[in-house]
């Protein structure tokens, strides 16, 4: 895993260490992260463990198998965390866990977990926005200031943020429909590709032909930042349903076509995010920053594609390494690091959402 630089402290600068909980979705995650805003962070240890294999059979995530997974293996996450970072909670200066969004079960879980070691620790707590730590993420990373305009692509979420400061946040564009992740997912079972989908549709793309099929680009062209991607799906299956039983070049002509497709819906609707953000943000973004997090950044071609994008239109892309891009504890962590030298922690009557913008 790439992980952030080690910390250069400078005297006098306030340095928090933090456990992260990640128990969103189907992997069971815990981290312990050091550092201090802006960042660069040090990620002291990050454990995930993928529900991959349990999930697999049923073609996705099913709700009632994760969460009781995450409470079978949570413990034992979190005491092997603190122990590859050879820490105890006394030398914690808070515990975060994701609050939401994502499946409630699981969310559930690592919320509890903890509540219950803040308040037996003596702790703050701090309940963390799932797609804050995907925003945040390049921070703990890079040290990147605000404002960024952020492209969070993920298996439940797409959407074009600018990030103007901690909790602060105003939506450009999101999905009226599928999350990019999941037309990736769905895509593969209509052609008969196993789960999970996205990077199966990536490494069979590699031996297709883009242009054989004539797939929509939903949105594309239109005002605003808004996606859509279920009408691609359905094409799909229209192609897939005509070819009766796909061949291999098939399908991989398929995979090649859909992928294009995706890519190119999501360069015009960034495209038109960043023409708003530089007349938005002015002086501010004379040397703008554009950040792709989320699972589906780790998309080799995605991030080709929108690397030419941002050196089309003078941005500079940065996305976190893929181990980072992925659901994981240390950017829940390092959004505890951010909150709580903000002073922004919670108190432990907090609930749980299975939903929670992150902008309005």
């Amino acid at each position: 895993m790439d992980l952030p630089r080690p910390l250069s402290i400078d005297r006098g600068m306030r340095v928090y260490t933090v456990l992260g909980i990640e128990t969103s979705c189907d992997e069971t995650a815990a981290a312990i992260v050091r550092g201090a805003p802006p960042g660069p962070g040090e990620i002291l240890a990050n454990v995930v463990l993928s529900q991959l294999e349990a999930h697999r059979p049923y073609g996705g995530v099913v709700p009632e198998i994760a969460a009781r997974a995450h409470v079978e293996v949570l413990d034992g996450i979190i005491a092997r965390a603190l122990g590859d970072a050879k820490a105890d909670l006394p030398a914690l200066d808070a515990i975060a866990a994701t609050a939401g969004p994502g499946l409630i079960g699981g969310v559930m879980v690592g919320l509890l977990t903890a509540k219950g070691m803040a308040l037996g620790a003596g702790k703050p707590l701090v309940a963390v926005n799932h797609l804050e730590a995907h925003a945040l993420t390049v921070r703990l990373a890079e040290g990147t200031g605000f404002p960024f305009l952020l492209l969070l692509i993920s298996g439940g979420h797409c959407q074009l943020v600018a990030c103007e400061g901690l909790g602060r946040y105003r939506l450009y564009g999101a999905t009226i429909d599928d999350a990019a992740g999941e037309a990736f997912d769905k895509t593969a079972k209509l052609i008969g590709l196993p789960y999970p989908g996205g990077p199966q549709i990536e490494a069979l793309a590699r031996t297709g032909n883009a242009r054989r099929f004539a797939l929509p680009r939903p949105m594309v062209g239109r005002a605003g930042s808004d996606f859509s991607f279920s009408g691609l799906k359905t094409a799909v299956r229209q192609v897939a349903l005509r070819a009766g039983a796909p061949d291999a070049q098939t399908r991989a002509d398929l995979a090649a076509g859909f992928q294009a497709a995706i890519i190119d819906c999501l360069v015009d609707r960034t495209r038109a995010a960043m023409a708003r953000f530089r007349r938005e943000f002015g002086i501010a973004a004379k040397a703008p920053t554009l950040v792709v997090s989320g699972g589906v950044a780790s998309n080799m071609a995605i991030r080709a594609a929108l690397k030419a994008l941002a050196g089309e239109d003078g941005f500079d892309l940065r996305v976190p390494s893929p181990a980072l891009c992925t659901d994981n504890a240390a950017m829940v962590a390092w959004v505890g690091v951010e909150r709580a030298a903000a002073g922004m922690t919670d108190p432990l009557d907090v609930a749980p959402r299975a939903r929670w913008p992150l902008a309005g």
